[in-house]
């Protein structure tokens, strides 16, 4: 069965074209540069492979020459798009250096050597998808079970590009009927499923990285950058399995800032605002790079501590410290800078629930004993449920006596 080269490049200039818009239009749409850089890099491609397709003998040398380099720049744009969007500065010689071989290649090659200058045009695209499989591997966030065709696409395109060279300058030099061979049909097909592959990936890339922001965004704090309470939760999880089967302690301190209801009624919530961000940044800076820490209600904060009671207590203080020495005034006046902390801690495999519950405990007690201090719990709840219908204002029925018989 044989297939006609040029409805095969016209078919993949179609796709490739169709690609190239969709990418442009959800570039513009969503504000992703990379996305910008895609789409015209399909454009390019397919405009460079339309034109050589239809017109290609009846253009003059210079005319075949430009459309051939606006191709490989093409191919550059891709590289460079992944570059885009990881965040990195285009590399503007190397999206260029294609083409600028190629057209040094066909200048110093000899007019009747087709295959070679095939063969150099595959080996300068092949390049180009190493570099693009390169940048996405040294990028990688995901998992890679999830990101494995990121790898895979463009290695494969290279990996297919590269038949031309071994087949053609290493097993068949002399072969003039090289360049209308099977491979170059095969290419044809595979630039067709390559175009398609590639914008698979690039949505794939493009969920991932919302599916990302959106998980950040709902488990970060926009106040203070710090965790909230949902992703405190669960980053603590891990944190108290990982200490849990290495059979440590982990310890809770929870931290509220004295009368900070008279600190928005006197100076303002824009003051107020000021206030818990300038405590976020005592307690980031005074716990230690193992701690985790999360802003848990509205003046509230938390923090775990892998480490014993005694250790955490000493943290607790120097949180408190902190706090008071950065003391701040504005027009109206200064500012209390003051915390009450309540701090426990328990065995390995303590519940966050039953952490955070004596914790709580003890920050009343501070709060009840004067304020700006720490106190540490004495005693863990019995157990989770305990705490919890003690929490619910639900009584431990009594259990009925027997009746005699």
């Amino acid at each position: 069965m044989s297939f006609d080269t040029s409805t095969l490049y016209l078919f993949a200039t179609m796709v490739a074209g169709m690609l190239g818009a969709m990418l442009m239009f959800f570039g513009r749409q969503e504000n992703i540069p990379a996305l910008k850089w895609w789409g015209t890099a399909y454009l390019l491609g397919a405009a460079s492979v339309a034109i050589w397709t239809i017109a290609g003998p009846t253009l003059g040398g210079p005319l075949t020459l430009a459309m051939h380099a606006v191709g490989f720049v093409a191919c550059g744009m891709v590289w460079n798009a992944s570059r885009v969007f990881h965040g990195r500065k285009p590399n503007l010689p190397g999206l260029v250096l294609g083409a600028i071989v190629w057209a040094a290649a066909v200048v110093m090659l000899p007019p009747e050597d087709a295959a070679l200058r095939l063969t150099v045009g595959a080996a300068i695209v092949a390049v180009y998808a190493a570099l693009t499989a390169a940048q996405l591997w040294n990028e990688r966030r995901g998992a890679m079970q999830k990101r494995w065709p990121t790898i895979i696409v463009p290695v494969l395109h290279g990996a297919v590009l590269m038949l031309p060279i071994l087949l053609g300058d290493l097993l068949r030099p002399h072969d003039a009927t090289f360049s209308s061979s099977v491979w170059v049909t095969a290419f044809s097909i595979e630039l067709v499923l390559y175009a398609i592959g590639t914008v698979f990936v690039i949505f794939m890339l493009v969920s991932d990285r919302a599916v990302t922001v959106h998980k950040t965004a709902a488990s970060v704090d926009p106040l203070t950058g710090m965790f909230n309470r949902r992703g405190f939760a669960e980053a603590c999880s891990r944190v108290i399995e990982r200490e849990a089967n290495a059979g440590r302690p982990v310890t809770v301190m929870i931290c509220d800032i004295d009368y900070f209801k008279s600190i928005n009624d006197r100076f303002g919530h824009p003051a107020g605002d000021e206030i818990l961000k300038l405590f976020a940044t005592v307690v980031t800076n005074n716990v230690r790079i193992s701690d985790l820490s999360g802003r848990v209600g509205g003046e509230e904060f938390a923090a775990l501590l892998p480490c014993s009671l005694e250790e955490g207590v000493i943290v607790a203080e120097r949180v408190r410290e902190a706090f008071e020495a950065s003391g701040i005034t504005c027009e109206e006046g200064p500012v209390d800078t003051t915390v009450s902390i309540g701090v426990a801690g328990g065995p390995a495999g303590t519940e966050l629930e039953v952490l955070l519950a004596a914790a709580d405990t003890a920050l009343y007690q501070a709060k009840r004993s004067g304020r700006n201090r720490v106190e540490a719990a004495e005693e863990l709840p019995l157990s989770l449920e305990n705490w919890r219908r003690k929490t619910a204002g639900i009584a431990t029925p009594a259990r009925p006596a027997p009746v005699a018989p």
